[in-house]
């Protein structure tokens, strides 16, 4: 037969004494119904500041200025969607610009991050296109390869 024995300060810990026979018998335990973890915005509409989808940015030292931005944004009813929220983003843009260590990792410009991206692509392309050009005109195929 199991038995229990308490260990650890004040007695906080239960240890349990399972015998051969305990483990024969099936569990009666019920086990609650799995629940989904709860994404960014919650089943009543509110915005659940714990996701791990906001990457921290809800409690980090420009916290209150990014949920004054987000929470504006989100009930927004202007059109378009978000444009009475300004001042609140230029807030909270001021307060990330005190904290570069800790916001700057991928803040740039994205026009120009996705027009360099984008050319650079077009370059590889063309290289790739080039190559192949002058496979054929040398009459190597282009697909086959040299195992």
């Amino acid at each position: 037969m199991s038995h229990c024995r308490r260990l650890g300060p004040n007695n906080k810990d239960i240890v349990i004494f399972a015998t051969k026979e305990d483990h024969k018998i099936p569990s009666k335990v019920k086990l609650p119904e799995a629940q989904p973890p709860p994404g960014l915005i919650l089943d009543n509409g509110d915005i659940n500041w714990n996701c791990p989808c906001l990457g921290g940015m809800a409690t980090g030292p420009c916290g209150v200025e990014f949920r004054n931005a987000f929470s504006c944004f989100h009930y927004s009813e202007a059109e378009p969607k978000g444009s009475d929220c300004y001042d609140l983003f230029k807030t909270m843009q001021g307060c990330m610009q005190k904290f570069p260590t800790l916001y700057n990792k991928d803040m740039g410009d994205d026009d120009n991050d996705s027009a360099s991206a984008m050319a650079s692509a077009s370059a590889d392309s063309n290289a790739i296109q080039s190559s192949d050009a002058k496979q054929l005109k040398s009459g190597s195929s282009v697909d086959s390869k040299d195992n």
